[in-house]
């Protein structure tokens, strides 16, 4: 079986890294959509007094609808309720509708579900991916985009008996301190693994 996002083998739909992101993507969708709710009221520059957000003639909206145009109000709320209502119906498909609940419940509830979702729900990326979408239009929107991954260089492992080196790129995450090769698999994880990797490196991507 392969990640559905980055096709690397694992045991489940999808990677180590991957269900990490989706964990951690469902911890903070809750807490930057309040900030986005946030967003949404124009700031005041007085008592009483509402900035306007566009020239249009006519009564001001007590909505900023340039925040509107990038982040559908209420968007998040939906998405994630039609996700936990379609995996509590694959799972347990005798139960009916999960009760009441806003954002936050869905979210931790779908958290908790994580690791029967890897290993044996088949739109497991799809959630990912969706989760990941509305992670980015809500950073768009606070101001707290998501770190890049960093190029290290490429790969160093050894791949046959005749000394070939693999040579695919190797990039990170900030603050990674595991990962496989995408091509051969190989995992680097400790200080000594990232310090060869450093070391072996062709003069131009040192």
């Amino acid at each position: 079986m392969t990640c559905e996002l980055c096709g690397n083998v694992t045991s489940g739909y999808l990677c180590t890294r991957h269900r990490e992101r989706l964990a951690a993507g469902l911890q903070e969708l809750p807490a930057l959509y309040d900030e986005v709710g946030e967003c949404l009221v124009p700031r005041r520059s007085g008592w009483g007094e509402i900035v306007a957000t566009k020239s249009a003639a006519g009564p001001r909206s007590p909505i900023n609808e340039d925040v509107l145009d990038t982040v559908t109000w209420g968007r998040a709320a939906e998405v994630m309720r039609l996700w936990r209502t379609d995996v509590r119906h694959v799972r347990w498909p005798h139960r009916g509708a999960p009760p009441p609940g806003g954002l936050a419940e869905d979210c931790r509830w779908l958290a908790q579900q994580l690791d029967w979702i890897v290993a044996a729900y088949p739109a497991a990326g799809e959630i990912a991916r969706e989760v990941q979408e509305l992670e980015l239009q809500a950073r768009s929107v606070v101001g707290d985009p998501l770190p890049r991954a960093q190029r290290l260089g490429t790969c160093v492992a050894v791949t046959d008996d005749q000394g070939t080196v693999c040579g695919a790129v190797i990039s990170r995450m900030p603050g990674q301190t595991r990962l496989a090769c995408r091509w051969c698999g190989y995992v680097y994880a400790t200080a000594q693994d990232w310090a060869r990797l450093q070391h072996f490196q062709p003069a131009e991507s040192a």
